[in-house]
């Protein structure tokens, strides 16, 4: 896929991880002409269903479906994301090469240790892809050949889904809701009834009922039937008053 800049970048550890978080959203954003685009930290190859070569190919499925300009996985091992320089510097490498205005990362607490470690390990990235004395080079090129300049995201914001916990702000997915199911349907492997992790992952007959409650609690939230929910750490910047969206009375 193409390497110009985009608009939004969501970073997660694991395919499908976004389209369950954020995939409505992202979605949405294509749909106003933004460029948007998946990280996935891992290939998947820990997972209890299916194997990488399965995950990697229904990921391509769902990144057509999210209607997605770029996605890419990285080498971490699936089940050991851990915060190091080496992991740092893969991400910051991407974000250099994609040049994001708005980077999603997963919220920062969670059961999933890759989930949290994600959270903190691109929120670092962020920040030294941006140093200007950090020489990164483009994949497999020598730094003198070809260094990526220095880029540093606008806005990070954290998709909470995963996470019981009050969101700074919704977006309303009421028209992108069926397309984003049908993107985690897309992995066929994870989400198809078989014996494999039977007791952790739910029937394919109850997926709908269960990603529509997740995503009509927060809608009602807002008075809208479906959103995704979000954490932003900055304090919100309003200039008009009679602009401020959702009605209190």
């Amino acid at each position: 896929m193409s390497t110009f800049s985009l608009d939004v970048l969501a970073i997660a550890a694991h395919r499908d991880d976004v389209e369950q978080t954020c995939g409505g959203t992202l979605l949405k954003m294509a749909q106003r002409g933004h460029r948007t685009g998946i990280l996935d930290l891992t290939q998947g190859e820990m997972g209890t269903r299916g194997t990488a070569a399965d995950r990697a190919r229904e990921a391509g499925e769902a990144a057509k479906i999210l209607k997605v300009s770029f996605r890419q996985a990285l080498d971490i091992p699936d089940g050991r994301v851990e915060n190091t320089w080496e992991n740092r510097l893969k991400v910051a490498r991407v974000i250099r090469q994609q040049r994001p205005r708005v980077v999603v990362l997963p919220y920062w607490q969670g059961r999933h240790p890759d989930h949290y470690t994600c959270s903190t390990l691109g929120y670092e990235a962020c920040f030294l892809a941006g140093l200007t004395k950090l020489e990164l080079a483009r994949q497999n090129e020598s730094p003198e050949l070809d260094s990526l300049k220095p880029h540093r995201p606008f806005k990070i914001i954290y998709a909470t889904l995963y996470y019981d916990i009050r969101p700074t702000f919704v977006v309303d997915i009421t028209e992108q809701f069926e397309a984003r199911l049908e993107s985690i349907y897309a992995y066929k492997s994870q989400y198809a009834d078989q014996e494999a992790g039977c007791n952790d992952f739910p029937a394919h007959a109850e997926i709908r009922e269960r990603v529509a409650t997740m995503a009509g609690f927060y809608g009602m939230l807002v008075g809208v039937k479906y959103a995704e929910p979000f954490i932003q750490k900055e304090v919100g910047l309003v200039d008009d008053l009679t602009m401020i969206p959702v009605k209190s009375v």
